[in-house]
């Protein structure tokens, strides 16, 4: 059993992460793992509906990315909005964090706040005057490994074409690979998670462990329910809705409508009680995400499928390849 952050560590080349998204979103490859024989495919995306078997279906993540990235009105901080607490309160990351302080006055579109609280993780509380408009004065916040600036494109290249509740910070990557025309061929539901801020935070603990996870917003509604426990087989379409299903799998026994929040830490040797085959991405080294694909798939195996996968130059992380996980 692998508890060590070291053992989720691999050495990746620059060159083959994806700081762009393809032409087409259906365009990328897609590693195949068949965990109990240990085999190993290489397809396109665009085979996905062919792995499906009658039974399966298909869980999304409807969030939608909102432009949470946004400048104070001096232009000496930067804001991230993570989540709304009430009525024009708002939880930020704020760099550089040592310009805000406890009472701190900031304004943002005009709009005047205050520093309420600084939470344990170094999150600002927020209590704003008004509404910050963010559609006015925010943009999407692309992940800081792309190594470049947000552009015009990623206000749609960096969504999903399903994506229908804003307030997420970050896109469920695995369902940027769908297109119209495959998701209509795939059976399906949504389900909603509000992806956060720890989709960035690092890992630091030595042990995992002593890891402390993030806290996700997220919603199961009944028909959405319904369809779950009526499929023999869930495929989970990215890391986000597995913990979405894990969360309630294991708080009920099975998936009922609920809307709450999961900080679920999924890693070695977590016993999966609602997932049978994964959709996702290939991701940063010693994070949590890997780290949940680990437990699903076997350590050892996902680190033979991650060398095999740089071997092949497959593209990684948001805009990169994907990764379909069968049984």
């Amino acid at each position: 059993m692998s508890l060590l952050l070291s053992d989720y560590d691999y050495p990746l080349p620059r060159s083959l992460i994806a700081t762009h998204p393809l032409p087409d979103r259906a365009g990328s490859r897609m590693m195949v793992l068949h965990r109990h024989s240990r085999r190993i495919e290489h397809r396109l995306f665009a085979e996905f509906p062919a792995f499906l078997i009658p039974g399966d279906l298909a869980v999304l993540n409807d969030t939608k990315v909102i432009p949470a990235r946004a400048f104070s009105d001096d232009g000496r901080i930067e804001f991230l909005f993570l989540e709304p607490t009430g009525a024009n309160c708002w939880i930020c990351m704020a760099n550089p964090g040592r310009k805000l302080p406890l009472g701190a006055a900031v304004s943002i579109g005009g709009v005047s706040g205050v520093v309420q609280q600084i939470l344990p993780t170094g999150e600002r509380l927020i209590q704003f005057e008004g509404r910050v408009d963010l559609e006015r004065v925010g943009e999407i916040s692309i992940p800081p490994y792309l190594g470049r600036p947000a552009e015009p494109a990623d206000a749609e290249r960096y969504q999903t074409i399903f994506a229908r509740h804003p307030g997420a910070v970050a896109a469920p990557t695995a369902g940027l690979h769908f297109t119209p025309e495959i998701l209509a061929r795939v059976p399906h539901t949504f389900v909603t998670l509000h992806v956060g801020a720890g989709t960035f935070r690092p890992v630091q603990a030595e042990w995992i462990t002593d890891h402390l996870m993030h806290s996700e917003r997220f919603e199961i509604s009944a028909p959405a329910a319904q369809a779950i426990r009526g499929a023999t087989r869930l495929v989970a379409i990215g890391t986000t809705t597995v913990r979405v299903l894990e969360s309630c799998a294991a708080a009920h026994g099975e998936i009922l409508p609920k809307v709450g929040a999961t900080d679920i830490f999924i890693h070695p040797p977590y016993q999966f009680r609602a997932v049978h085959a994964l959709l996702t991405n290939f991701h940063l080294p010693k994070s949590t995400l890997l780290m949940l694909v680990s437990a699903f798939a076997g350590r050892d195996f996902v680190f033979e499928a991650y060398a095999e996968a740089i071997r092949e130059r497959y593209r990684v992380f948001s805009y990169g390849d994907c990764m379909l996980i069968l049984p």
